[in-house]
């Protein structure tokens, strides 16, 4: 007869670096959000909960810490989807604090992120305006000195803010006043040594815990990551949180024991390996490294991805979300999946007691949010091949579809990397599809398609007829089961036409009368 497991116990105080002192703040649930711990126990009520799902941006907050490489790491966070206890040890600012932290400058004055906001008429009901101040206000921490805020840096640091009934003009017009004068940094050196103070009253989550139960467990090291997730398996893996967090905060729902991936060293790390031949390299880029950390490291190799990642959520998301939540959530309609399909990426699960198993990506989904993931096992790194040194790394093509432009989930999304040999045939091909199918699928049927044809019109259309016939979408309020069939093939066109594609039929202007319909009859699929 098994032994019933006992209760988790209580977590210990959670530590806060806020207004220029270490804080400590008893009684913190393992599912109680960061919102719920400013507003309700340290009264910090200016910031808000809006969606509670990360969407809107009122939430936002600022959090530092040192990162993994022993940078101070500045991240604007939606506190309203971001677990309170992820945040022990760290540095936290709201609104409320710009004119109260004696480590900012300012004597009690506006934040010069605040001023501009005035000054230029951007500040709106009240009920927003915070998250906007915070998003800035990171963006100025940021800044190198005497740096501009260009336009497009201001459109980045506020695309999780969605709420402007102001108007976008006069919020960017504020973000780019700041360029007019240095950045209102906090103190760096007195900062660093209240994050150290805090984190040696913090303590190592990985301590050996005895007979009890943790409610919340956040080990640095990967060994004991792997020992607490064998040990106790009912407890809830997260890492940012940024999805698994919406089953609190919309279906309320109730967790009696976390399991905190978030701090594991071995797991924060963007490397490039050898693989195992010793022959070829890899990209691993560690389940725990955040989606801006990712990105950047993708895109530092196929730098034709970069406007693809802008569109993926909003920066307060892509600031706490991490690539490999991303992957393991099992989302069809996760943005990441089709591009890492499309480059031949693969995961590496861990167990304690056994070494790495890895599976092609297209191969860890088993269904509708199920993947191959044991009980026992994390996700600890994404990896993907790099071209060979002398090898032309092939050309990639990512494309989104989706109601709004920034920070909107995927209607459709379409990834496709190939390479041509000397005679134009199509050497390689891999194409990766979400949204189209339960779980993030490979088009193996378009790939065949194209395979050792000539990278043509005739090759191309034959490929865009086996996507249309290789997936059976749905219909939801995103988009028709016909629509996402009709992008599918559309998306292939356009990548085709962007990469020296010359069809044979005449060109078409859009402004012309009809031009939808000769639009839709130059692109039917042809028997």
């Amino acid at each position: 007869m098994e032994t019933p497991a006992s209760p988790p116990t209580a977590a210990p105080p959670l530590i806060l670096v806020h207004r220029g002192r270490v804080r400590a703040v008893p009684g913190v649930a393992p599912d109680e959000t960061l919102l719920a711990v400013l507003r309700q126990r340290l009264g910090l009520t200016g910031v808000k909960e809006g969606c509670a799902a990360g969407d809107c941006g009122a939430c936002t907050v600022a959090v530092a810490d040192e990162a993994p490489d022993g940078t101070l790491r500045w991240r604007a966070l939606n506190s309203c989807i971001r677990l309170a206890r992820s945040v022990h040890g760290c540095a936290v600012w709201t609104a409320q604090d710009l004119t109260a932290d004696p480590l900012l400058p300012g004597d009690g004055a506006l934040h010069p992120v605040q001023q501009a906001l005035v000054t230029h008429h951007g500040s709106q009901c009240g009920f927003c305006t915070p998250g906007i101040v915070m998003s800035l206000f990171v963006l100025d921490q940021q800044r190198p000195d005497g740096a501009p805020v260009t336009r497009e840096q201001a459109l980045r640091a506020l695309s999780g803010n969605l709420c402007r009934c102001t108007g976008y003009r006069p919020i960017l017009e504020a973000a780019q006043a700041l360029s007019a004068q240095p950045p209102a940094r906090a103190d760096a050196a007195r900062l660093r040594a209240l994050l150290r103070q805090a984190a040696a009253i913090a303590g190592d989550d990985a301590a050996e815990h005895g007979e009890e139960a943790p409610a919340y467990l956040a080990p640095r090291t990967l060994a004991a990551l792997l020992r607490a997730r064998r040990r106790w398996p009912q407890a809830v893996l997260v890492a940012g949180g940024t999805d698994a967090v919406l089953q609190l905060t919309q279906q309320r729902r109730r967790w009696a024991q976390v399991l905190d991936v978030s701090r594991c060293a071995e797991l924060a790390r963007v490397l490039t390996v050898a693989d195992e031949t010793g022959a070829g390299r890899l990209l691993r880029i560690g389940a725990a490294a955040t989606l801006h950390e990712a990105f950047a490291a993708l895109q530092a190799h196929w730098p034709a991805l970069a406007p693809y990642w802008e569109r993926f959520a909003g920066q307060p998301i892509r600031h706490g979300g991490t690539l490999g939540g991303n992957v393991a959530n099992g989302s069809p309609i996760g943005d990441s999946m089709p591009v890492l399909i499309a480059l031949q990426a693969r995961v590496a699960l861990a167990a304690e007691g056994r070494a790495p198993r890895r599976l092609a990506l297209e191969d860890f989904y088993l269904g509708y949010r199920r993947t191959a993931l044991a009980p026992d096992e994390v996700l600890a790194w994404i990896e993907a091949p790099l071209p060979a040194p002398g090898e032309p790394p092939p050309r990639v093509a990512a494309h989104k579809l989706s109601k709004r432009f920034e920070d909107d989930i995927s209607a459709v999304s379409l990834a496709i990397a190939w390479r041509l040999d000397e005679a134009g045939r199509v050497a390689h091909v891999r194409i990766g599809a979400g949204g189209v199918a339960a779980v993030p699928a490979r088009a193996r049927a378009a790939e065949a398609a194209l395979l050792g044809q000539p990278w043509g019109e005739a090759a191309v259309r034959a490929a865009m007829a086996a996507l249309q016939r290789e997936f059976e979408p749905l219909s939801d309020g995103r988009a028709s089961a016909a629509y996402r069939r009709a992008m599918l093939a559309s998306l292939l066109w356009r990548t085709w036409l962007a990469h020296g594609g010359q069809p044979d039929g005449p060109s078409i202007r859009l402004d012309e009368p009809h031009a939808a319909e000769r639009l839709l009859a130059a692109t039917e699929v042809r028997p």
